[in-house]
């Protein structure tokens, strides 16, 4: 390859590694979303490791250990480190084993509702005219509607069950991409380098994905990184509600639903799953404070 074809290549990489300098360092700066990152990167590897971290497995019953406190409490046995449920089930390794079904959850639903999301919104804001006012109707009308009831009714058609679960909480998220990524492509569709490739001749394919989708990104990842934290706390909700995972799976809220009878008489079986939610929804919303403040130009400016 020839001196002059190799600097372009060379120029390209060192624009990149720039760019990555520069978000890290607006990431930084953040110190909760550098905290968040952290808490999150040691779920993903919790989930990951699951069968090798958790001491038993997940639906494992020991009859002479129903309803032990944790360890530290009178009563309470060194091998179960934080108690067990009301059939004899190690908590801490059902709680390991259910970070692998929020983080699944929270991936599924962020890229469903992402991908439908994105197409729709561009194609709206491109088209413009009756495509994009029949669109945004429809995105109205589910607006319109509280998402956890619009997510229990799309649950209650399609039939209980984890998988039907996430199709319907993606359906209600993706509204709030349509109307981002609607926004963005009307922002930027009559700006100069458009119109540069449009006379070039690029098809309109090539334009709305190639052309002007990857400068809508940013504000489409921070609502992203929202829709993974809502994704898991919907489903949670469906799953106590019974209309999400079904026992004996060990997600997080099917944990609270199946113990909401022993609340008053052991609090760790309610207590510990909810705090294994509350810290998964907050690590992620601050890696998406992060994301924000890395992302947006008006906040680097400030």
């Amino acid at each position: 390859m020839s001196q002059g074809s190799s600097m372009p290549i060379v120029a390209t990489a060192q624009v990149k590694q720039a760019w990555g300098l520069d978000f890290w360092f607006y990431f930084s700066r953040n110190r909760g979303a550098v905290l968040g990152l952290v808490i999150f990167c040691a779920l993903t590897l919790i989930a990951i490791f699951a069968p090798l971290i958790a001491p038993y497995t997940a639906n494992e019953q020991f009859r002479d250990a129903v309803l032990l406190p944790p360890s530290w409490q009178t009563g309470g046995r060194a091998e179960f480190l934080l108690g067990t449920d009301p059939i004899g089930r190690d908590l801490l390794s059902r709680l390991i084993h259910g970070t692998r079904y929020s983080l699944m959850i929270g991936l599924v639903v962020s890229a469903l509702s992402f991908t439908g999301g994105v197409v729709i919104g561009v194609v709206a804001g491109y088209c413009r005219g009756w495509v994009d006012t029949m669109v945004m109707r429809i995105m109205d009308v589910i607006l319109a509607f509280p998402s956890l009831l619009l997510a229990l009714v799309l649950v209650a058609v399609l039939g209980p069950g984890l998988f039907n679960a996430m199709i319907a909480i993606a359906i209600v998220s993706q509204p709030h991409f349509v109307r981002l990524a609607r926004a963005a492509v009307i922002a930027e569709k009559d700006k100069d380098y458009v119109i540069g490739a449009k006379v070039a001749g690029a098809g309109h394919l090539y334009l709305m994905f190639r052309t002007i989708l990857p400068n809508c990104l940013s504000p489409l990842i921070v609502q992203a990184t929202l829709s993974f934290s809502s994704g898991i706390l919907d489903a949670a909700a469906l799953g106590f509600l019974g209309m999400g995972a079904q026992a004996p799976t060990p997600e997080w809220g099917t944990m609270l639903a199946e113990a909401r009878e022993f609340i008053l008489r052991a609090w760790w079986v309610v207590t510990l799953p909810g705090l294994a939610i509350l810290i998964t929804v907050l690590s992620i919303n601050l890696v998406g404070d992060g994301l924000r403040d890395a992302l947006d130009p008006k906040l680097k400016r400030s």
